[in-house]
């Protein structure tokens, strides 16, 4: 009992002192405020001693009409899209001779954005490729979707659905965008439909080297808003609503945000749109030239000072660039009056003309300015409209085109068939040949069209070769057996 008494006055006596000095502490802390402050509100975080504590609002950081409104206009016009593949597993043996190849099913998805009020949706390409169901869902509503057409070269496809009472969005102007400007990323990231990110546009005319095409078309709108899997092929808006971009791709070593988004400037998706709709095919116009920026070593090596333009470093015979009088050398510095800043620009510029526009440049040769005239031309070299002529050939159960004469100098052949599809259970299916691939030769014969190609494999017989090139440009040979 002695024992308990004692503990309890210990615990009294404990308690009494520290009331004491807790109220010294409070005391002196009023007079001399010498701690970390964060305001719940503000926005203000202090680590030195003070005694005035200064806010910064967050109307000064984000703009006057905040989102809800952009994002109440745009969110209606983004869809989700979904994807099924089929894809056949081979095992390379000699068992694939008698045995069907093993199949499976790949479902994909994705984002759209609602681009006019009869039904058309602009996408990416790489979330419809290969693709052999698409479907979008727009609400609680779900659609079948046809594919219109697609453009690897900037990533872009259109498909359309049966509907009218689907809200489009607003266009804005690509060129008007600022970097520092606030825009909102809206789309369907893992999954979660119609979800809104903010951030600032961070810089323009990026080019990460991204499409694997073979005439790539990069002049990025970079972005700090995040985007993840599931955006590909949303829209990037601006305060307003109004769309500036698709967003097609992040740059991250795990596959998910990681600070930054590129989206596709929706000047050049205007221009492809419209020309997947009216004719099929995008209008492409080419120069026969090529370029590289401007880097300080390469200023020194060359003698020029202005690191603004581009360098061209070839001239096709007989191009739109050749018939122009430019040279190899050469150095771009303006275009129709605009200064030329690099080689993004020059290509933003070109996916927005059309064969047959003309380009009023100014360029330094050995230290003087020269003005030249090019007028662009389209993949044949000439400055008609051209539309897709696919070769169907109903033995074989595959799609065909001839390869254009950009594409033929471009990888040094003289002729050649591109595979464009073909159905998974037709015979040219059970060749293993990839869409993409150009055909050059069958048994050392040169093919020139798909006509022959389809005529030669109808009718061979026995062993026989297949030549030709594949998509990263490497000559591939094919040996069979019928």
């Amino acid at each position: 009992m002695k024992t308990i008494k004692t503990i309890a006055v210990g615990l009294i006596a404990g308690m009494a002192g520290s009331l004491i000095i807790t109220s010294q502490y409070s005391n002196e802390r009023s007079q001399n405020p010498e701690v970390s402050v964060i305001e719940k509100k503000g926005e203000t975080q202090s680590h030195e001693p003070t005694t005035q504590i200064s806010r910064v609002s967050y109307g000064n950081m984000i703009p006057n009409e905040n989102f809800i409104e952009a994002s109440e206009k745009s969110t209606g016009s983004v869809v989700f899209i979904q994807t099924l593949s089929e894809v056949e597993y081979r095992t390379g043996g000699w068992m694939d001779w008698f045995f069907e190849p093993r199949s499976s099913q790949r479902i994909g998805s994705g984002s759209g954005v609602v681009f006019s009020d009869d039904g058309h949706i602009v996408t990416n390409n790489h979330v419809i490729m290969d693709a052999d169901e698409i479907t979008v869902i727009a609400g609680k509503r779900s659609y079948s979707a046809e594919l219109v057409g697609r453009d690897p070269s900037t990533d872009l496809a259109v498909v359309k659905i049966k509907a009218n009472e689907l809200p489009t969005i607003e266009k804005g102007d690509s060129e008007n965008v600022k970097v520092g400007e606030w825009v909102l990323a809206v789309g369907n990231p893992f999954n979660l439909t119609s979800t809104v990110t903010a951030g600032i546009v961070s810089a323009k005319g990026r080019n990460i080297n991204i499409l694997k095409d073979k005439f790539p078309i990069e002049s990025f709108i970079q972005t700090d808003a995040a985007i993840n899997p599931g955006n590909s092929g949303g829209a990037l808006v601006n305060s307003q609503g109004q769309l500036i971009g698709i967003n097609t791709a992040i740059l991250s070593r795990t596959g998910s945000y990681a600070g930054y988004g590129f989206a596709i400037p929706v000047n050049i998706v205007k221009k492809v749109f419209n020309d997947l709709v009216q004719y099929g095919e995008v209008q492409k116009a080419f120069t026969g030239a090529e370029f590289i920026d401007i880097d300080s070593e390469l200023a020194t090596r060359i003698g020029i000072e202005d690191l603004d333009g581009v360098i061209i470093t070839d001239v096709k015979d007989g191009s739109a660039a050749d018939k122009a009088g430019l040279k190899k050398r050469d150095v771009i510095r303006k275009i129709n009056g605009e200064q030329l800043t690099n080689k993004a620009k020059l290509e933003e510029l070109i996916a927005k003309s059309y064969p047959g526009d003309k380009l009023n440049i100014i360029a330094e040769r050995d230290n003087e300015m020269i003005s030249k005239q090019l007028v662009l031309t389209n993949r044949e070299g000439t400055t008609s409209i051209i539309t897709r002529d696919i070769y169907y050939a109903e033995d074989l159960d595959a799609s065909f085109e001839s390869v254009s004469k950009v594409e033929r100098d471009l990888l040094g052949i003289k002729s050649g068939v591109k595979v464009i599809d073909f159905k998974s259970n037709g015979f040219f299916s059970s060749l293993g040949i990839p869409k993409g691939f150009i055909i050059t030769q069958i048994n050392n014969r040169a093919i020139d069209t798909p006509e022959e190609l389809s005529k030669i494999l109808e009718n061979i017989r026995g062993r026989f070769d297949i030549i030709g090139i594949n998509e990263r440009g490497r000559k591939v040979y094919y040996p069979f057996r019928r």
